[in-house]
């Protein structure tokens, strides 16, 4: 498995969590990592980046379901996306992305109760998705199986 190497990520993992909400601050208070704020929406560049230009946009409304989003802030969550993607494209020139939400603690969100969608711009030879998004190692056959087969390719 290819790995991202970004220590600066071992900061927010052994780090002391900021009180409160990370979205809501920034738009209350504005934030240096700010990118644009909309009338339901904001973007955010991540602090702690699996890889340069990882953003993430959230509606400036403190919600973690998915499902109570209003049309208006879904519409706007996808314009600024199609927006970054865009933007990103031009500055960075990734060969593709990863975009997409952890909802809950078993999909990898580590920010629960305020919904945000991830904008990870990706180059050949990185990593993969599933380690990027959902801090998740696909296995895709049985532990067993392989070790069976291992051993046979040994004898």
């Amino acid at each position: 498995m290819n790995t991202i190497w970004a220590p600066w990520r071992s900061e927010y993992i052994v780090g002391t969590k900021p009180e409160g909400c990370i979205f809501c601050a920034a738009h209350k208070e504005g934030d240096k990592l700010l990118i644009t704020g909309g009338q339901s929406c904001l973007a955010i560049m991540n602090r702690f980046p699996y890889t340069s230009g990882h953003c993430m946009i959230a509606p400036i409304r403190h919600i973690g379901d998915v499902t109570a989003l209003s049309a208006e802030e879904s519409a706007e969550m996808d314009r600024l996306m199609k927006a970054l993607v865009a933007a990103i494209r031009k500055v960075m020139n990734p060969d593709g992305f990863n975009i997409g939400m952890n909802i809950g603690a078993a999909a990898g969100a580590g920010i629960e109760d305020h919904l945000h969608l991830h904008i990870v711009p990706r180059w050949k030879g990185d990593t993969n998705f599933l380690p990027v998004l959902g801090e998740v190692r696909l296995v895709s056959q049985h532990l067993e199986t392989t070790l069976e087969r291992i051993k046979e390719a040994l004898a």
